[in-house]
C-alpha cells in the first residue's frame, strides 16, 4: 500500500541545497529544497546549516510554502535536527564536497528509506566506498544527484543515435575558468576534475552503458603555479551498448571566459551535439557543393520545453520507494565515476 506523503529533510542550505532556486535564468527547480517542494509526495520538514543566514531563509521560504499543518524545523547542527525529528523517509545531503563524509555517514545512521547525496560522493573513492560500507551496513540507499541522468534532452538523443550509424567517437569536452587539478585543493575539493569533471564523465559512462578505464592523457598546460588547466584524455576501443567505441575523449579547460559543457558523437552516418544549451542533430545527404559526395545536414530536432533534470531526480526517489522503480544514479555508479577521475589525476600529478 503506497504511502500517501514521505517526509524529508536537507542538511545544506546554501546555492545547491536552496538559493539556486531563485536564479531566474535556470530551469527551475535549480536546487534541492525547491525539487522537493514542488514533488506533492513530499512533505519537507526539516533542515540543518550552520550558517545562520542561510537557515533562517530558508526557514522563512518554506514556512510560507508548507501548510497550516506540516512543520517547518531548522537546526544549527543535522546532530540537533535527528535527536528531535524521528519521522524522516529521505535526508538529502547538500554540503560541501569536504563535509560529504561525515554528513553523509551522519544521514545514513539516522536509517531512514533514502539519502540523496549532492554529487560528487565524496573526496576521493577511499571515502566514497566508507560510504557504501555504512550504507551496506545500515540497509540504506544512497542516489547520488547526476543531474543530467534525468535530463529530457540527454536521454531524447538516445533514440537518434541509432540514426547516425556506427559511432565513429565521442568527445565530451568542458570548459569553464576554474582549476582543474592542484594538490593543494584536494582536502576541499575545489577543483574543476572533481566539481564539475564527475559531471562529465557521468553522462558518458551512462549514456554509453561503457566503463572508461586506462587514459591516454595528453594536452596538459599548467599555469606558474603548476595548477594543472588544460588536459585531453583518450580512450581506445571502449565497450559500449552501441559496440565498440574506437575512440573516446574526455576534454577539459579550466583557461576558459566562459562556460560550455557538451558531449559531440560522430557516426559514420551523421553527428549529434548535446550539452548546456546545445542540441543539434546532422545526418549524411548529397551535397549542395561537390557532385558525387555527401555532407553533414542540420536537421530538426524537437525537444522538450522543460528538461526536469532536478524534478525528475526527486520524482525517480519516489518511485524507487514506492517500489515502481530503481534508482537511476546509484551510489556504485558514482563511485565509478570517482575512480576515472582518479586514474586521470594520476596522469596530471
Amino acid at each position: 500500500m503506497k504511502k500517501n506523503r514521505y517526509f524529508a529533510a536537507i542538511i545544506g542550505t546554501g546555492r545547491i541545497g536552496f538559493s539556486l532556486g531563485f536564479d531566474k535564468k535556470r530551469e527551475q527547480p535549480a536546487s534541492h529544497t525547491m525539487a522537493l517542494l514542488k514533488n506533492k509526495r513530499i512533505s519537507l520538514i526539516a533542515a540543518a546549516d550552520t550558517n545562520e543566514e542561510n537557515l533562517e531563509n530558508w526557514r522563512n521560504y518554506v514556512k510560507k510554502h508548507n501548510s497550516k499543518n506540516e512543520f517547518t524545523l531548522s537546526f544549527s547542527t543535522s546532530e540537533e535536527l535527528y535527536k528531535n525529528v524521528t519521522c524522516l523517509d529521505i535526508i538529502t545531503v547538500a554540503v560541501n564536497e569536504e563535509y560529504h563524509l561525515e554528513e553523509c555517514i551522519k544521514a545514513i545512521e539516522y536509517k531512514p528509506k533514502l539519502v540523496i547525496l549532492e554529487k560528487p560522493v565524496a573526496l576521493n573513492s577511499k571515502e566514497a566506498n566508507e560510504i557504501k560500507a555504512k550504507a551496506e551496513e545500515c540497509g540504506v540507499k544512497v542516489m547520488v544527484n547526476h543531474e543530467r541522468r534525468f535530463s529530457k534532452d540527454y536521454l531524447s538523443i538516445v533514440s537518434l543515435i541509432k540514426e547516425i550509424g556506427d559511432i565513429q567517437s565521442v568527445v565530451g569536452e568542458l570548459d569553464s575558468g576554474l582549476r582543474i587539478y592542484g594538490k593543494e585543493f584536494e582536502n576541499d575539493g575545489t577543483y574543476s576534475l572533481l566539481h564539475d569533471g564527475t559531471h562529465l564523465v557521468d553522462i558518458i559512462q551512462y549514456l554509453f552503458g561503457c566503463k572508461l578505464e586506462l587514459p591516454i592523457v595528453s594536452g596538459i598546460h599548467k599555469d606558474e603555479k603548476e595548477v594543472v588547466r588544460n588536459f585531453s584524455a583518450h580512450y581506445q576501443s571502449v565497450v559500449s551498448t552501441f559496440g565498440t567505441i574506437p575512440e573516446i575523449t574526455v576534454k577539459m579547460s579550466g583557461r576558459s571566459k566562459f562556460f560550455e559543457f557538451r558531449v559531440e558523437i560522430l557516426g559514420t552516418l551523421g553527428k549529434i551535439i548535446i550539452g548546456n544549451g546545445i542540441a543539434q542533430f546532422y545526418k549524411r545527404e548529397e551535397s549542395k557543393l561537390y557532385t558525387g559526395f555527401y555532407s553533414l545536414s542540420a536537421q530538426k530536432i524537437k525537444l522538450p520545453k522543460k528538461t526536469g533534470y532536478f524534478s525528475g531526480m526527486v520524482q525517480n526517489a519516489v518511485d524507487f520507494l514506492d517500489g515502481e522503480s530503481e534508482l537511476v544514479s546509484p551510489l556504485d555508479d558514482a563511485i565509478a565515476d570517482l575512480k576515472v577521475l582518479e586514474e586521470i589525476k594520476e596522469k596530471l600529478a
